[in-house]
């Protein structure tokens, strides 16, 4: 029977505590969310919403075709312009998704005979990339940058080494200084994804690579996604203008994708402007996830100390961490819940994505709800 083995894979995943289901939201919530990735608190905010609907009403509701075609408008190329000079590169391409970014700027930059050093810790995202790319891909232990410089040594020719800025998971920071010192020993690119890191790292929230003193460098590129701190939705690879033309002429994903909707666009525009208005909110989420974790930590559970603004608390198992999280939002907090394959070590966790709005009130319920429920 055609699909027949789907039922058979339907009943492992339910044996095993890994099916994941479709919860639709309402627009007004009850809980209290610190399951989003709204890093800044701005997906609401009427700045963002505003710019959001001022570019419907400009330029329609879809952009009505690729970008070679029809769909660059003028808002795309000013959220470009912005976002390259505010992260501090010297060009940035938009994409429909960050994981249409990321997978741009794997495949595109690693042609066939290439080698992918790619961290074992990577986004689901990348590790896309490295599949679909024409050059070899051989993965290396996480955040280890002598892992990285020795599979580099083992190859001639041209070469990326690929890694998360901040990792999904544990929400634990990549050591790109001396990742970039690897490649730089071996002539090689740096393709980091700054998905978790922009907005919440960096002067005002600049991003890692800036953090890091890596911005504008000519061998490193960076993606973003504009839909966790930005509030918005989409992504973008930021690098050299070189690379970035080399995007437009060669990545499948921006060739033969339709452009990001002008809502999305104007809606990262606006939260981009408010950013560089408002850069205390970047400190102010990195403050609050400090503040979850040392609360966590003091009643006893087993949370990751954040480099960034996602908590992770350990589970026993992949089902307790399901029902741990249904107990939560039982009681009224929205938190994520990471299991197999999402987790690279196999390791169960609820995953918590600290506000730069988050009251101390609210910080302190999350705490207590998450420790009266734990199993």
């Amino acid at each position: 029977m055609a699909f027949g083995w789907i039922d058979e894979q339907a009943q492992r995943r339910r044996r095993a505590g890994l099916v994941r289901t479709l919860r639709p939201r309402p627009a007004a919530s009850p809980l209290l969310d610190l399951a989003s990735n709204d890093y800044l608190g701005l997906a609401r905010h009427p700045e963002i919403t505003e710019g959001a609907a001022r570019a419907a009403r400009t330029w329609g509701g879809g952009s009505t075709g690729s970008r070679l075609v029809t769909g660059t408008t003028e808002l795309h190329t000013e959220l470009e312009r912005e976002l390259a000079d505010f992260c501090g590169f010297e060009a940035a391409l938009v994409f429909s998704s960050g994981y249409a970014a990321n997978l741009a700027a794997v495949t595109a930059l690693a042609p066939h005979g290439s080698l992918i050093v790619s961290d074992a810790g990577n986004h689901a995202s990348l590790i896309d990339g490295c599949r679909l790319a024409r050059g070899t891909t051989q993965v290396v232990a996480h955040a280890e940058p002598d892992a990285v410089r020795k599979a580099l040594s083992t190859h001639e020719g041209t070469a990326i080494a690929v890694s998360d800025t901040v990792f999904s998971v544990d929400g634990d920071a990549a050591p790109l200084t001396a990742l970039a010192e690897a490649c730089r020993e071996h002539g090689a690119g740096l393709v980091v994804d700054d998905a978790h890191g922009l907005g919440v790292l960096g002067d005002g929230g600049r991003g890692a690579p800036y953090a890091a003193g890596l911005a504008g460098a000519g061998d490193v590129v960076a993606t973003v996604t504009l839909s966790k701190s930005l509030g918005s939705q989409g992504g973008a690879v930021l690098g050299p203008a070189r690379v970035v033309d080399h995007l437009v002429n060669a990545a499948r994903t921006f060739i033969f994708d339709t452009g990001l909707a002008p809502a999305a666009a104007g809606a990262a525009l606006s939260a981009l402007r408010l950013l560089r208005r408002e850069p205390e909110r970047a400190a102010r989420a990195r403050a609050v996830a400090g503040e979850l974790h040392a609360r966590l930590t003091a009643a006893g559970l087993e949370a990751v100390r954040p480099d960034a603004a996602v908590v992770s608390v350990r589970a026993p198992s992949a089902e307790d961490a399901v029902n741990w999280a249904a107990e939560c939002r039982a009681a009224g907090l929205a938190v994520g819940c990471f299991r197999p394959p999402s987790v690279p070590d196999g390791i169960s966790r609820l995953r918590l994505t600290a506000r730069a709005d988050l009251t101390g009130q609210q910080i302190a319920r999350a705490v207590r709800l998450i420790g009266e429920t734990r199993p």
